[in-house]
C-alpha cells in the first residue's frame, strides 16, 4: 500500500490530473509527489470519472487514466453502494460549501481508513471533517 510517513494515500482528481497533464499549473508539484510514493494510490470511480471528463480535451487523457488502473498504479477501494447513507450526510452537511459526490467519497474513504492522507488541489479539505470532527491529514502544495 502506498505510504508517505506510513500513512495510505487516498487520491483526489486535481492530483491526478495534474500528472497527467504537463499544462497544468501543478503539473510538477504532482510529480514530485507521485515520485515519493509507492502503488498503489487508493482512489473511487467518481474521481476516475471526473479525471477522465477533464482530461477528455488532451489526447491520450482517458486512456492514461484507465491505463494507471490495469497497472495497479491506482487502486479502486470504495463501492459508493456501500456507503450511500453515508455519503448522504456529508453532502448535506457541507451543502454550503457545496460538496460534490467525489469529495464525499474521499471523506468517507478517510473514515474507513484511519492511517491515511488525502493528496488533493482541493482547499475544502481544509475544513472538510471525517468522524464527525476530526482534520483530514491532506497532501496539497498549500499544506507544504
Amino acid at each position: 500500500m502506498v505510504t508517505v510517513n506510513e500513512r495510505r494515500i487516498i487520491l483526489d482528481t486535481g492530483p491526478l490530473v495534474a500528472f497527467l497533464n504537463r499544462q497544468d499549473k501543478h503539473h510538477r508539484w504532482a510529480l514530485m509527489q507521485w515520485e515519493r510514493l509507492q502503488p498503489p494510490l487508493i482512489t473511487c470511480e467518481a474521481i476516475l470519472s471526473e479525471a477522465c471528463f477533464l482530461l477528455s480535451g488532451f489526447s491520450g487523457g482517458q486512456a492514461a487514466v484507465i491505463t494507471l488502473v490495469q497497472r495497479n498504479v491506482l487502486k479502486i477501494a470504495f463501492s459508493l453502494a456501500d456507503h450511500v447513507d453515508r455519503i448522504g450526510r456529508l453532502v448535506r452537511k457541507y451543502a454550503d460549501a457545496p460538496m460534490s459526490l467525489a469529495d464525499a467519497c474521499l471523506v468517507r474513504m478517510a473514515e474507513l481508513f484511519p492511517d491515511s492522507a488525502v493528496m488533493t488541489l482541493d482547499s475544502d479539505f481544509q475544513f472538510y471533517r471525517k468522524n464527525k470532527n476530526r482534520a483530514i491529514p491532506i497532501i496539497s502544495p498549500q499544506a507544504g
